[in-house]
C-alpha cells in the first residue's frame, strides 16, 4: 500500500477551510483502492470504506472518521484532472516501465457523461496506452473547442517518446502530429485514409501498380478464431521519392521525416462469406513487413486490452458523473485502478481480480502488496 500512497502524496489540494477536515491523501487512497474492488462511483466509495474501515485504519489516519459521498463528490469536482494525470508517471516510474516499443493513441467518449440541462456535450478523452505493457502512460481529455487531432498533440507533448513507434488512426494522420511525435523523440506510424484524399489517391495507385506488388516482399500472418478465419499480406517500401516530386506538394515531404509507405491486405472468412479490405500506413520509421505487421496489431490494443476491459469490466459508459471536473478525474481514476490490475496477479483476468478483491480482505492486501 505504500506505493499508492507515494503515488498519490504530491496530487495538490483544490479544496479550503472546513471542507479540507478529511486529509486528500486519505481520500483519493480510498476512491482508488475502492475503484479496484469494483466500485465505480462516490457512493460506492464511501460505502466502500464504511464497509472496510478496519482494513483502511491499517495504513490510513482518518483523524475526522470516514468521507461521505458527497465529499467524495465535491472532491472530484474540484480536482485538478491533469495533476491527478501526473500520477501515472509515477507509476510507471515505480513498475520500471518506460513505454518504449508500441505506443498506440486512441480516442474514446463517455457516452453517459452528458449534461442535457446544462448543454454539456459527452466526455471525450484520448490515451496513450504502451501496447508491450499494456498500460495507460498518459490520458487528456478534451476541452471546450478542443478536437481530437489538438489534444493527442498536447498529450504526446508531455510524454519522453524516444525508442517509441506512436501507432494512431487515420484522423491522426497530420503534419504537425508527425512533427510533435519527432520532436519527442519518437516515430510514427498512422493510418492513410480518405481525410488525406490526394495522398490516399497516389498510394492507391503505387501499390496497385503490378510491377510494384511483385517487387515487395510480403509478410503473411493468420488467425483463427471467433468463428472466422483472417489472413493479412504486409508489405512495406522505403521508396518514397516519389511523393516528393509530385507538384502538390510543392518539393516537401508530404509528412516531416517520412521513410515507409506500407499496405495491409485482408481476407476474411465467416459463414461461408469471404471479405476483402486492403489498408495504406505512412511511418517515419524505417519498417520491414514483420516489424509494421507487428506494429499494427499491438496498436489493436488499445481496443481490446484498455477501451473494451473500461466499458465492460468497469462499466464506464454507463458511468453518470457529469458536474465540472467529476467525469474525467473518475475516468483517470480507472486507468489507475486498472494499471494496478495489470501489473498484480497476472496469471488472472482483470474482472476476477476485481471480484476477488471486492470480497476479500486478504486477496486485496495481496494485490497492493505487489505495489510496494
Amino acid at each position: 500500500m505504500n506505493f499508492v500512497i507515494s503515488m498519490l502524496r504530491d496530487v495538490p489540494d483544490p479544496r479550503t477551510g472546513n471542507a479540507t477536515r478529511h486529509s486528500l491523501l486519505d481520500m483519493l487512497t480510498i476512491a482508488l483502492v475502492a475503484s479496484i474492488c469494483g466500485c465505480e462511483s462516490c457512493v460506492d466509495f464511501a460505502d466502500f470504506a464504511e464497509d472496510r474501515e478496519d482494513l483502511f485504519r491499517e495504513f490510513l489516519e482518518l483523524s475526522n472518521g470516514l468521507p461521505s459521498h458527497d465529499t467524495f463528490s465535491r472532491l472530484f469536482r474540484l480536482l485538478d484532472p491533469e495533476a491527478l494525470s501526473r500520477c501515472f508517471g509515477r507509476f510507471l516510474d515505480h513498475v520500471g516501465t518506460d513505454g518504449s516499443g508500441v505506443l498506440a493513441v486512441d480516442g474514446k467518449t463517455l457516452r453517459r457523461s452528458f449534461d442535457r440541462a446544462a448543454g454539456a456535450s459527452p466526455l471525450h478523452v484520448v490515451t496513450a496506452f504502451a501496447a508491450d505493457a499494456r498500460l495507460v502512460l498518459g490520458h487528456r481529455a478534451m476541452a471546450a473547442g478542443e478536437n481530437e487531432i489538438v489534444a493527442a498533440r498536447a498529450l504526446l507533448g508531455c510524454l519522453d517518446l524516444g525508442g517509441t513507434l506512436v501507432t494512431a488512426d487515420a484522423i491522426h494522420c497530420q503534419r504537425d502530429t508527425a512533427a510533435a511525435v519527432l520532436e519527442r523523440g519518437g516515430d510514427c506510424l498512422f493510418s492513410l485514409k480518405a481525410n488525406r484524399p490526394a495522398m490516399l489517391a497516389d498510394v492507391e495507385a503505387f501499390f496497385a501498380a503490378p510491377d510494384t506488388r511483385n517487387a515487395l516482399n510480403w509478410h503473411e500472418t493468420v488467425d483463427a478464431d471467433h468463428g472466422r478465419i483472417e489472413r493479412r499480406r504486409h508489405a512495406t517500401t522505403q521508396d518514397v521519392s516519389w511523393l516528393f516530386s509530385d507538384r502538390r506538394y510543392a518539393g516537401e515531404p508530404a509528412m516531416p521525416g517520412l521513410t515507409t509507405v506500407a499496405v495491409v491486405d485482408s481476407t476474411v472468412e465467416r459463414d461461408g462469406q469471404t471479405s476483402r479490405s486492403r489498408r495504406y500506413h505512412l511511418s517515419s520509421a524505417c519498417l520491414a513487413p514483420e516489424r509494421f505487421a507487428a506494429a499494427v496489431r499491438a496498436h489493436w490494443s488499445i481496443e481490446n486490452r484498455q477501451h473494451w476491459v473500461l466499458d465492460t469490466t468497469f462499466d464506464e459508459d454507463r458511468a453518470r458523473n457529469r458536474k465540472d471536473n467529476g467525469p474525467e478525474n473518475l475516468a483517470v481514476l480507472r486507468r489507475l485502478a486498472l494499471n494496478v490490475l495489470r501489473t498484480a496477479r497476472p496469471d488472472i483476468s482483470i474482472k476476477r481480480k476485481r471480484k476477488r478483491a471486492g470480497w476479500s480482505d486478504a486477496f486485496a492486501r495481496s494485490i497492493l502488496a505487489q505495489m510496494r
